[in-house]
């Protein structure tokens, strides 16, 4: 089984577009949509919901108000200025705000009146979906929560269970922006990462963070530059960095309008369109799948802990001694 993710060292790059193309060109692979913090993917496939699960990702505290008695000692350890006081019996008793607790748990541990407890607390949701081009594990973190990381642990593992049950060899990830504890729990154990960036400065400055990311955790990875028409001299500057890293550009996409309507459609370019950005983005997936065929006929040949192929096997050469030695003296 094999496992691409589509990430961006920034938003707003065109990642989760190209994701839903992909996913019409695979049609053998399970999504996933593990951008937590603001998932999308739905709004153009438009999945059915097929099983939805609470996801706890941690602990908050609460009070047992009947055992308090307003001592204080809560107030004075946290940390987080998440307890008051509060009026209550005799008028001493303390509150908890829910938002502000950080689930450390100080406070539970050194009440005298063991009057705090630590309970799960609910931080989100995640789904299995069906829709038109096949399962889709998708998840949602709630307003102002945490544990986005093991929330996208979650999906991931989710959609591994149900690509074993239908037989599907190859997961696809749309991962989150930037280079936080998402995007890395996104692409760790990843067999490719595709990194999509803009032709602008901070596209170009985000695409070397987040192939550090990527090379840190030795992951292989590719880049596709998206909007590449805005702006040639950056692009060219893109290819040329992407090369010095050792990153393969697998293809340019134009800047296109159908994108748009695609979307006010609820589908992917690639469904609505066969010119323009369309054509573009089936020559990218071309590029990508070959890649990821010769990775695995690599595998095949050289058995279960064989590395991902370098140079001459997909051109990918980000994870090489030499591709290091290379970035390490520039």
């Amino acid at each position: 089984m094999q496992e691409l993710v589509i990430i961006s060292g920034k938003g707003g790059t065109g990642k989760t577009s190209i994701t839903a193309s992909f996913a019409a060109l695979a049609k053998r692979a399970v999504l996933a949509d593990c951008d937590v913090d603001a998932a999308d993917l739905h709004l153009v496939l438009e999945p059915t919901i097929l099983r939805r699960e609470p996801f706890s990702g941690g602990f908050r505290a609460r009070l047992l108000s009947e055992r308090c008695n307003g001592c204080g000692t809560c107030i004075e350890l946290c940390r987080f200025s998440a307890i008051t006081p509060a009026g209550g019996p005799n008028g001493r008793s303390c509150q908890i705000d829910p938002s502000a607790c950080e689930g450390c748990g100080v406070c539970a541990w050194f009440c005298p009146q063991l009057a705090i407890e630590m309970a799960p607390a609910i931080n989100g949701e995640w789904f299995v979906s069906d829709m038109r081009h096949g399962p889709l594990v998708h998840a949602r973190l709630g307003v102002a929560e945490e544990n986005s990381g093991k929330l996208v642990g979650v999906v991931r593992e989710q959609a591994r269970k149900v690509a074993r049950q239908t037989g599907r060899d190859l997961i696809m990830i749309d991962g989150a922006p930037g280079i936080g504890c998402p995007v890395i729990a996104s692409i760790t154990g990843a067999s490719l990462v595709l990194i999509v960036t803009e032709p602008s400065l901070s596209g170009l400055h985000d695409l070397g963070r987040v192939a550090e990311v990527a090379r840190h955790f030795q992951i292989p990875a590719a880049v596709c530059i998206n909007k590449w028409d805005i702006n040639p001299t950056i692009t060219g500057r893109i290819e040329r960095e992407s090369r010095e890293r050792g990153l393969e550009v697998v293809g340019r996409v134009r800047y296109d309008r159908a994108v748009t309507g695609a979307q006010l459609a609820r589908r992917a370019v690639v469904e609505t369109a066969t010119a323009g950005c369309a054509e573009d983005i089936r020559s990218i997936w071309q590029r990508v799948e070959s890649i990821l065929q010769a990775m695995e006929a690599c595998k095949s040949r050289k058995g279960p802990a064989s590395e991902p192929p370098a140079a001459g096997h997909g051109g990918l050469t980000g994870n090489t001694d030499s591709s290091r030695r290379q970035h390490d003296r520039q």
